[in-house]
């Protein structure tokens, strides 16, 4: 016999899945709370679940109170990581259309990697209003706060995105210059790689141990340069081509067909700001297919 109830949350996968990758910044960890939530859905009795007004609601809360669960032991596990830690970055289009992250300004690596410089409770309220506009009402019972207290976290967390983020060049301007850098980066030509970079601009990369990889950020247009310059020349094999990460135009690299290596890129009117470089083969499973 067919669960009647059965669409109604599947139907709510996608909204799921969106949420809990802003959340985590991890497509697999995302995917894990999405089967949690369901599990827990049907440990319930059918009684209690014919008794659930919202489905969509109830779901959300528990994916949300699972998320901030994973980021409190996330942080832990963070400092036990090997290196600089990523989000993990999204192709264009990634799996089964129900399973797709959209791709928009609150996915960029930019945005995803502020979001990681706050507390779980504040990037829980933060994504949840700022985001997906959620009331504070509902986001006080995912995140046991009262609602007063989830729009101060709320008001905090935009704060710290103001604060962290420097205007974004125009989608053009920036799929330009990442062109240029390609071009420059496979010449070997370091001036060029100078002109496109700003002078601040740091340079993160994640191989989590399993690759090789720089260990702390590099910064500087100088350093950086030469760090991309030098790795071009020791790379044998390797094709570079440009790419869609989260939304954005980044650069993928593969050896023999395999991709190595993704880069997001945050382009502003002083060129280059920021290169995240993920190495690490876990996060680049999306890129195989891509």
């Amino acid at each position: 016999m067919t669960d009647p109830g059965l669409s109604a949350i599947m139907s709510e996968r996608r909204q799921l899945i969106n949420l809990a990758y802003r959340l985590l910044g991890s497509l697999a960890e995302a995917e894990d709370v999405v089967q949690e939530t369901y599990v827990r859905w049907y440990a319930m009795s059918p009684e209690r679940r014919e008794a659930v007004e919202s489905v969509g609601g109830w779901l959300t809360r528990v994916a949300g109170r699972i998320c901030l669960d994973v980021l409190g032991s996330a942080r832990a596990r963070r400092e036990r990581y090997v290196g600089e830690w990523i989000p993990e970055p999204l192709p264009d289009r990634s799996g089964d259309p129900a399973d797709r992250v959209t791709l928009d300004e609150s996915v960029s690596m930019a945005f995803l990697v502020v979001l990681e410089a706050m507390t779980p409770a504040e990037r829980v309220a933060f994504v949840l209003h700022d985001v997906f506009r959620y009331p504070f009402a509902e986001i006080a019972e995912i995140v046991g706060r009262t609602p007063a207290a989830c729009r101060q976290l709320a008001a905090s967390a935009r704060r710290r995105v103001r604060a962290g983020r420097a205007p974004a060049a125009p989608a053009a301007r920036h799929a330009d210059v990442v062109r240029d850098f390609r071009r420059a980066w496979q010449a070997g030509d370091i001036g060029a790689l100078i002109g496109l970079l700003a002078p601040g601009v740091v340079a993160t990369g994640d191989g989590g141990g399993f690759v090789s990889a720089a260990l702390q950020p590099v910064e500087g247009a100088d350093p950086v340069a030469r760090f991309f310059a030098d790795r071009a020349a020791a790379a044998s094999g390797v094709t570079i081509s440009e790419c869609t990460v989260n939304g954005r135009p980044g650069l993928v690299a593969r050896q023999n067909g395999v991709p190595v290596s993704v880069m997001a890129f945050e382009v502003t009117d002083e060129g280059i700001t920021h290169i995240w470089a993920v190495l690490n083969p876990d996060k680049l499973r999306l890129w195989a297919a891509a």
